[in-house]
C-alpha cells in the first residue's frame, strides 16, 4: 500500500486539494485492497483551516504529529502559497520531503516548496500566470514555462489547477500502470493525458506597457495591423533606431524577441477568432497575418500541440 499525504493550510485552493485525492480514491475502487493508497490530510495549524474558496476543513493530522514516511507529499496551490511564508510549514517541509519518496506540488503550491528551499536544481513547473513570478522569486529552479506538470527526479510538479488530476493519473500509471489509470479517467470524465500544454491557455505574446515609448509605438502598431508583413527593419524604422539598436532594447524591455511577439500576437489573434467565430480557417490565418492556413496550421501545432481545427473543437 502506498501513502499520499496532502498538506493544507489557510487559503489553499480546495481544488488542488480534492482533484488529486479523488483520482487515488477511485484508483481504489479498481486495486486489491494490499495495493490501495492511503490518503491523509495533514495541517499547517491545528483545528479548521478556511480554503480560498470559503470551505472550512479538517485535516486528519497536524503537522507536528506528522513525523512518519510517505510515498507521495503534496502541497496545493492558493493565495495562501504565494502571499505568505508559514515558517512552521517550511523548516516540517524540509524534513518531512528526506523521509519521502516522492514531493511535489500543485499549482501555486510550487511557491511553498521554493520558501522551504526545495525547487534549487529541479525542473519545475507553476500555473502559467505565476511562471515568470515563480522564475524571478527562485531564480536557481528551472521553470518550465508551457507544461502541464513536470517531473524531475524525486519532485513532481503541477499546472493550473485541474493539471492536479493530470499529475495524479501520472502517478497512478507508474504504479498500477496505464489501464487502471484510464479507467479513472473514464469515471472523472478527463482525458488520460492532454493535448499540449498550458499555452493552450496562456497568451503566448506579452502585454503592452502602459507607458509610451518607441517600443510600446511599435507593439501597439503590430496589434493593430497583424495582417500587415513585419521585419526586423520594418519594425527599427518605426522606432527611428537602427535593426541591431532596436532588437536588443526590444528583448530588454520586452523578454522576448521582436519576432517572438509577432508570432504570439497572431497566434493569439487566431485563436481569439478560433474561440468566437466561425470565420473559415482562411479568413482567421489572413486576419491574423499567417498568409496560409498551412502556415498557421504549423505554428499551431508546434507551440499550442494542437492545430487551429482542433484548438477550435476544444475551446469554442
Amino acid at each position: 500500500m502506498k501513502t499520499v499525504a496532502i498538506v493544507l493550510f489557510p487559503d489553499f485552493l480546495l481544488l488542488d486539494m480534492a482533484g488529486p485525492m479523488e483520482v487515488f480514491s477511485i484508483a481504489n475502487r479498481y486495486l486489491p485492497p494490499d495495493q490501495q493508497y492511503v490518503l491523509t490530510t495533514l495541517g499547517a495549524e491545528p483545528g479548521l483551516m478556511r480554503a480560498s474558496n470559503g470551505v472550512c476543513l479538517q485535516a486528519d493530522l497536524p503537522i507536528d504529529q506528522a513525523s512518519g514516511h510517505y510515498d507521495l507529499l503534496l502541497v496545493p496551490g492558493g493565495p495562501g502559497a504565494y502571499n505568505h511564508k508559514p515558517l512552521a510549514l517550511l523548516e516540517w517541509l524540509k524534513g518531512a520531503v528526506t523521509r519521502a519518496g516522492q514531493f511535489g506540488s500543485i499549482c501555486t503550491g510550487a511557491f511553498v516548496l521554493g520558501f522551504a528551499g526545495l525547487l534549487d536544481g529541479y525542473r519545475v513547473t507553476t500555473h502559467w500566470h505565476y511562471t515568470e513570478r515563480l522564475i524571478k522569486a527562485f531564480p536557481k529552479a528551472d521553470v518550465e514555462i508551457d507544461q502541464i506538470f513536470v517531473q524531475d527526479r524525486n519532485l513532481i510538479t503541477s499546472g493550473g489547477v485541474t493539471a492536479g488530476i493530470d499529475l495524479a493519473l501520472s502517478v497512478v500509471a507508474n504504479d498500477h500502470g496505464k489501464k487502471i489509470a484510464l479507467d479513472v479517467a473514464k469515471v472523472l470524465l478527463v482525458v488520460m493525458k492532454r493535448q499540449g500544454g498550458q499555452a493552450q491557455f496562456s497568451p503566448l505574446m506579452a502585454s503592452v506597457g502602459p507607458q509610451e515609448t518607441p517600443i510600446t509605438r511599435v507593439q501597439n502598431h503590430i496589434l493593430e495591423h497583424l495582417d500587415h508583413a513585419f521585419s526586423i527593419d520594418s519594425m527599427a524604422r518605426m522606432a527611428s533606431m537602427s535593426p541591431r539598436h532596436f532588437a536588443r532594447v526590444f528583448a530588454r524591455e520586452v523578454n522576448m524577441t521582436p519576432m517572438e511577439f509577432l508570432q504570439g500576437a497572431r497566434i493569439d489573434r487566431a485563436r481569439n477568432l478560433l474561440e468566437t467565430s466561425e470565420l473559415p480557417l482562411k479568413t482567421v490565418a489572413f486576419k491574423s497575418g499567417f498568409g496560409s492556413v498551412r502556415h498557421m496550421r504549423f505554428l499551431f501545432t508546434e507551440k499550442l500541440g494542437l492545430t487551429p481545427a482542433q484548438y477550435r473543437e476544444q475551446f469554442s
